[in-house]
């Protein structure tokens, strides 16, 4: 028999075994579609992407998104959160982000479950579709946040601002502070170019002259007046409430009650602890925060203290504020506010 002859006879077989392995990988294709389809489904149903990043059931874990200061940062620091929380079994992750935005946008994709922010990022962030409630606030603070120029910088007034280049972290609460700041000055928002970046980043291009002035919050704000001598143009009196809320991500807050509710009265507690010790609080977070004692203690004396409830006042404001941003065409649509009140 020619080996020709013989592979005659063993094509048969050949197309028959590819054959099967075609259908094999077929039915294997199309289970795998199906757990797709499926997984698209549960995720479609569930509030964006929290619900496909969360913990899974049964795993106590209470995961907070923190800035570069706050009450927030005071509590990590004295590491009360994690001793009342270690009895019923819980651990407690720290994620330490540049600002509100940045913190809002790991809550919405499910990074994250608590963290607290100023009026803005809410605002930005349920415009976004993400799932998050107002779980409680600070007391207003208009002088913690402000507008800076160089010393040597020839803007004298708001109205000055007219055709400058203004640094700011978009979509934080200074985005406002500027809008509400020209507002007063009768300068359009579109006659002034706002350079969007995070404060570290800010801080460089201020102090090299790419911009003509910055938008910034505490501690950074009185970490530049300290370091480079710039002058404060207008802070948030008059203008602005300056509130830093606590907010969550309702599935969580919604599953896990009893945490919500030890977040909070611990933030009481320390929040108590810092209006009396204010020098301490400058000394614990310095390190922290890399930033030096007698920034901090300036930040610290700006601000005020306590853990206050989430009422209609508070709702109407933040919806001032939406509306504010629908009419600059800063957010895409209008959001009701209301919305994201933990019931």
């Amino acid at each position: 028999m020619t080996k020709t002859t013989q592979s005659l006879r063993s094509f048969p077989f050949i197309v028959i075994s590819l054959l099967s392995l075609v259908l094999i990988l077929t039915a294997c294709g199309a289970n795998s579609a199906g757990e797709s389809a499926n997984t698209a489904n549960d995720n479609a149903s569930a509030p964006n992407a929290y619900a496909a990043s969360e913990p899974a059931k049964g795993a106590k874990e209470v995961r907070i998104g923190f800035q570069k200061y706050g009450t927030v940062n005071i509590l990590k620091a004295k590491g009360t959160l994690e001793k009342r929380l270690e009895s019923e079994g819980y651990k407690v992750t720290w994620t330490e982000f540049p600002g509100g935005p940045q913190l809002l946008e790991a809550l919405n994709v499910g990074s994250i479950d608590i963290g607290h922010t100023g009026e803005a990022p809410p605002i930005f962030a349920q415009a976004a579709g993400a799932p998050l409630v107002y779980l409680s606030h600070e007391p207003v603070s208009p002088e913690s946040e402000g507008i800076l120029v160089p010393k040597d910088s020839k803007i004298a007034s708001l109205g000055d601002l007219k055709g400058k280049k203004i640094a700011l972290n978009k979509g934080s609460n200074v985005h406002y502070l500027l809008v509400k700041a020209l507002e007063k000055a009768g300068v359009d928002y579109k006659d002034v170019t706002p350079v969007f970046l995070k404060p570290g980043d800010a801080r460089v291009a201020f102090e090299n002259g790419s911009v003509d002035a910055w938008v910034i919050w505490d501690p950074f704000l009185a970490a530049a007046q300290t370091a480079t001598g710039a002058k404060l143009l207008a802070d948030g009196q008059g203008l602005v409430s300056n509130i830093e809320f606590y907010l969550a991500a309702r599935p969580y807050a919604e599953a896990n009650q009893p945490v919500i509710d030890a977040f909070l009265d611990e933030l009481g507690k320390v929040d108590e602890w810092s209006k009396a010790n204010q020098k301490e609080v400058a000394a614990l977070l310095s390190p922290q925060l890399g930033i030096d004692v007698p920034s901090l203690e300036i930040a610290s004396a700006r601000r005020d203290y306590g853990v206050l409830p989430i009422d209609d006042a508070i709702i109407e404001a933040q919806q001032q504020i939406a509306d504010a941003f629908l009419n600059l065409q800063l957010i895409p649509a209008k959001i009701n506010v209301e919305d994201a009140r933990l019931k």
